[in-house]
Order: C-alpha cells, then structure tokens, then sequence
C-alpha cells in the first residue's frame, strides 16, 4: 500500500483544485481521471484512502466502489466519497461501511482534512 491519497474525479478543475488543497495539508495526491485505470492501481498498489467522485462516466462511484469491495476484494480501503449530490448520505447509511465517508463539493480545506484524518489519523 502506498502513502497516497487517489483522487478518482472526471472533472479536470476539480482534479486539479483537489490536487492543490492535499498537497497543502501535507498528503501526496494521485490524480486519477479515468476509472479503468484506477481500478488497476487500486488492485495493484493500492493508495492509503480513496477520495471518489459518485457523478461520473462511464462507471459512476458507487459502481467503483463496489468493483473495490467485491471484485478486488479490498474491503479495508478507506473511502471518502466527494460528491454535490444530496442523496448520498442515504446511500451513505445504508451501507453501513465503517471505512467509508462522505465529504459534499465544494469542500473546504478544514472538512478535506477532518475526513482524512479521520481513517488516516493526524499528520
């Protein structure tokens, strides 16, 4: 397991705005805007917590997540999904995942580093 934060997010300012506010608090971001791709890296070399956009194409984040859990098998990832939808938290409590969090767009730089240090402790 590497010491990087992966940021799976579709939206290039975003990405990039996201990018700049970790590095800031002190984490080494790894950007990455296509799902496949970052699929492969969460099989292979797995990041220490995931940030996770739920609105994206062609697999939205709750696929992602899923394809983690069961078809990875990684079940212990940490995941903070990062999303403007209003719905999540519902889905957020149904799944009753202890690794999983929720931070709403646009997040602020104080909750960005609550919800890591919340899986990821203080740095």
């Amino acid at each position: 397991m590497s010491g990087k934060i992966m940021l799976v997010e579709d939206d290039k300012p975003i990405l990039e705005m996201m990018e700049i506010l970790l590095e800031r608090i002190g984490y080494e971001p790894l950007i990455v805007p296509d799902v496949e791709k970052a699929l492969g890296i969460v099989k292979n070399d797995p990041p220490a917590l995931l940030l996770l956009d739920i609105m994206m194409d062609p697999m939205d984040g709750w696929e992602f997540l899923e394809k983690v859990r069961e078809e990875i098998g990684n079940k212990d990832l940490p995941v903070l999904l990062f999303t403007a939808s209003p719905s999540v938290d519902e889905r957020f409590a149904a799944m009753h995942d202890p690794r999983l969090g929720v931070l709403e767009k646009p997040v602020s730089i104080a909750d960005l580093k609550a919800g890591l240090e919340r899986f990821l402790g203080k740095k």
